[in-house]
């Protein structure tokens, strides 16, 4: 059987800093934003040469965080609430033979300074430190098909639900520049209202406490009965060693 060997064209520098957390398809979350660094010797500014015209582009990648987990005949879609079972090839699990993902997303800006290339990237789904092996554009024409059924998934997921912040957390964004400020607060909102806990927990009321990293925070929150209310926003302090 032949073997393949495929190198990295770039890797993914994201606002999600852990895998909890990030939307389960990619355009859910539009603030959701990214970096795309082109690796040598991919980074020739002729490689990208009209790229700029197109809107959004077709990333293929790598699930690098779970190569050690390997791959199941059978998942549990969140959408299914985690309690029953589908083929691993009518899911987008990605603990797949091959873990391989692939993502549509919104091309906000391509920088090209001398050798160094960076896609400028919206609406992700996709970890810190992702390897990206491929880049094709999105042809409105032919990738989007109005009447294509979605099976079990037919609708997107999440709700309009109420957000509160605590005065905790209140008080660390009224520290924050207003654009960062708005931006970290609509992004929160828009990752919360996709629900974001197991599949089996999702619709249920709970006083139990989650967490997550995102951007330069750690985010913490719980669910009421009156919706969600964050409770700290924690700036992440990195030490230089």
């Amino acid at each position: 059987m032949t073997q393949f060997d495929f190198q990295p064209i770039g890797t993914i520098h994201s606002c999600f800093k852990e895998k909890f957390g990030i939307p389960r398809q990619s355009g859910l979350i539009p603030d959701a934003r990214a970096t795309l660094e082109i690796l040598p010797p991919y980074n020739r500014p002729e490689a990208f040469r009209r790229l700029a015209d197109y809107s959004h582009v077709w990333l293929t990648f790598v699930f690098h965080a779970n190569l050690r987990d390997g791959w199941k005949p059978m998942v549990r879609p969140p959408r299914l609430g985690g309690n029953q079972r589908v083929g691993v090839f009518a899911s987008r699990s990605p603990f797949r033979p091959n873990p391989i993902g692939l993502s549509v997303v919104k091309l906000d800006r391509l920088e090209i300074d001398g050798g160094q290339i960076r896609l400028h990237l919206s609406g992700i789904d996709l970890l810190e430190g992702t390897p990206v092996l491929d880049i094709k554009p999105y042809l409105p024409y032919t990738d989007a098909i109005p009447d294509a059924r979605s099976g079990y998934a037919p609708d997107p997921p999440g709700e309009s639900v109420a957000l509160e912040f605590d005065n905790e957390a209140e008080n660390l964004l009224q520290n924050l520049n207003e654009d960062d400020a708005s931006q970290l607060r609509r992004l929160i909102r828009q990752i919360l209202q996709q629900d974001p806990r197991p599949g089996y927990r999702q619709g249920q009321t709970e006083m139990r406490r989650y967490g997550m990293r995102l951007l330069d925070f750690n985010i913490r929150w719980k669910v009421k009965d009156t919706g969600i209310r964050v409770t700290e926003i924690t700036p992440i302090c990195v030490v230089d060693k």
